[in-house]
C-alpha cells in the first residue's frame, strides 16, 4: 500500500477490486483510501473520505456502493456515515447514525439493509442497534441486544438471522451469544460459547455452521476454536 495503516477496513467490491479505508499510523488517524487491482497487483489512491477515522466499519451494499460508519478520531467517537461510489470514486456524506459508536459491527442483511450493533460510545459499552435503509438513506433504531458489547463478531446466517458472539461488556469478557431476527427485529439469547473471548473471528461455513476462532480473555491469547450450529 502507499500508506502504512492499522485498524482500517478492507472490502471486496463487485468489480473485484479491494477498497481499503482509513485507519491509523504513527502520523495519526487517516482519511486516505486506496484501491487494489488484482489484475495488475497494483495499488492506486482513490478519493479520500471526508472524515478521518479508525476502528470503523465498511459494508458493500447490494447496489455496489460502500457504507462506512462511525469509528473514532482525535475528536472522539463518531456517528458520521459516508458512502463510496466505485463508479465515480467519490464519497458522499449521508445521514448520521443515531448513536456515535466505534468497535461495533455492521452486517448487510438479506433484505439489503445494514444492521449496526453495539460498540463503544461516549458513555460506555452499547447494547443499542440501528438499521440503515439504502433506499431512503435513513437510520432507524431496532431492538436492543440483551448485553452491551464491543469488539464482538456478527455473522449473517444462511437463514437470514444475525449471530453476535462474545466481546467485552459491563461484566468483562463475554461468552454470551445472541441471535437477531430481521422479521421481528428482536434478539434472543442462544447457547453460550465455552470460552469468553474478544477480538476473535467468526466465519460462516458452506454447511451453515459458524467457526469462532482465537481472540483473548483474562487467560491471555487463545488458540481455542468453537463451532456454532443453528
Amino acid at each position: 500500500m502507499d500508506t502504512a495503516r492499522s485498524t482500517h477496513t478492507a472490502s471486496v467490491l463487485q468489480n473485484g477490486k479491494v477498497l481499503v479505508t482509513g485507519g491509523s499510523n504513527s502520523n495519526g488517524i487517516l482519511k486516505s483510501v486506496e484501491l487494489y487491482d488484482p489484475s495488475t497487483e497494483m495499488w492506486a489512491n482513490t478519493g479520500n473520505m471526508d472524515t478521518a477515522r479508525s476502528t470503523h466499519t465498511a459494508s458493500v451494499l447490494q447496489n455496489g456502493k460502500v457504507l462506512v460508519t462511525g469509528g473514532s478520531n482525535r475528536n472522539g467517537v463518531l456517528k458520521s456515515v459516508e458512502l463510496y461510489d466505485p463508479s465515480t470514486e467519490m464519497w458522499a456524506n449521508i445521514g448520521n447514525m443515531n448513536t456515535a459508536r466505534t468497535f461495533h459491527t455492521a452486517s448487510v442483511l438479506q433484505n439489503g439493509k445494514v444492521l449496526v450493533a453495539g460498540g463503544l460510545g461516549d458513555t460506555g459499552y452499547l447494547n443499542s442497534v440501528e438499521l440503515y435503509d439504502p433506499s431512503t438513506e435513513m437510520w432507524t433504531n431496532t431492538g436492543n441486544m440483551n448485553n452491551a458489547r464491543y469488539v464482538h463478531t456478527a455473522s449473517v446466517l444462511q437463514n437470514g438471522k444475525v449471530l453476535v458472539a462474545g466481546g467485552l461488556g459491563n461484566t468483562g469478557y463475554l461468552n454470551s451469544v445472541e441471535l437477531y431476527d430481521p422479521s421481528t427485529e428482536m434478539w434472543t439469547n442462544t447457547g453460550n460459547m465455552s470460552t469468553a473471548r474478544v477480538r476473535h473471528t467468526a466465519s460462516v461455513l458452506e454447511n451453515g455452521k459458524v467457526l469462532v476462532a482465537g481472540g483473548y480473555n483474562d487467560d491471555g491469547v487463545l488458540n481455542s476454536v468453537e463451532l456454532y450450529q443453528s
